[in-house]
């Protein structure tokens, strides 16, 4: 279940799944698919399930097939590291993709721009675009309003008998959206709410709209 909202004047839509689509512009907006990190992982011994690789391509597929976007922007650390043979599944995948395809350049991002424009993906330090300006750290954008990603944020949540679940999560301020994870081996960061933060919970099917009490606990919403 999706969770549509207001952004800047623009309308957008969040996924379960933690991409954000805008559809007055026909943009679909993913951050830190970390591709290439399971197998990194399992060449220097790590025992990282195989089928992980397969999840993130399975996933990337499905929501794009999902909105149908135009274009297609990643805001930073599409890919983990270096040259391995995740790459080749991107590429085969990159060939059959209609959507334009955009990067903003992340802190993981240390593959040759060659070989992401010869898949015809266009590179960016930042973008912008309507009122948003596009980052992979988060940032300052006097008088914009700023889409960003790098944080892997996640919320934790209380229950009877100091039980705590931590889910990923959007992080909305006020002039600012944090985008989750979009890779499925990735890790997130639990956030320390700070008073007028807003959270939007991921639960694998649903969209939950959190607010952060000042106690420093987020609690469900009642309003989205």
């Amino acid at each position: 279940m999706t969770h549509s909202l207001e952004l800047a004047g623009e309308s957008v839509v969040f996924h379960p799944w933690g991409g954000l689509f805008w559809p007055a512009a026909s943009t679909l907006l993913l951050s830190d698919l970390h591709l290439g990190k399971v197998m990194h992982f399992r060449k220097h011994g790590a025992a990282v399930p195989r089928a992980a690789i397969r999840r993130n391509f399975d996933r990337l597929e499905a929501i794009r097939r999902h909105f149908e976007p135009r274009t297609l922007c990643f805001l930073g650390d599409l890919f983990h590291s270096h040259i391995n043979r995740e790459w080749q599944l991107f590429s085969d995948w990159a060939g059959a993709c209609t959507s334009r395809m955009q990067l903003v350049v992340g802190n993981h991002d240390v593959i040759s721009p060659l070989r992401y424009e010869a898949l015809g993906i266009e590179l960016y330090d930042s973008l912008e675009a309507g009122p948003f300006t596009l980052t992979h750290h988060p940032e300052a954008a006097a008088g914009r309003f700023n889409i960003a990603g790098h944080i892997h944020p996640a919320v934790r949540l209380g229950g009877a008998g100091r039980q705590t679940l931590r889910l990923p999560c959007f992080h909305l301020k006020t002039n600012q959206l944090i985008l989750p994870a979009f890779g499925a081996f990735t890790g997130t960061h639990a956030l320390d709410p700070e008073p007028g933060d807003r959270f939007f919970a991921l639960t694998g099917d649903a969209v939950v709209p959190l607010e952060a009490a000042i106690s420093g606990t987020p609690t469900k919403s009642s309003k989205s």
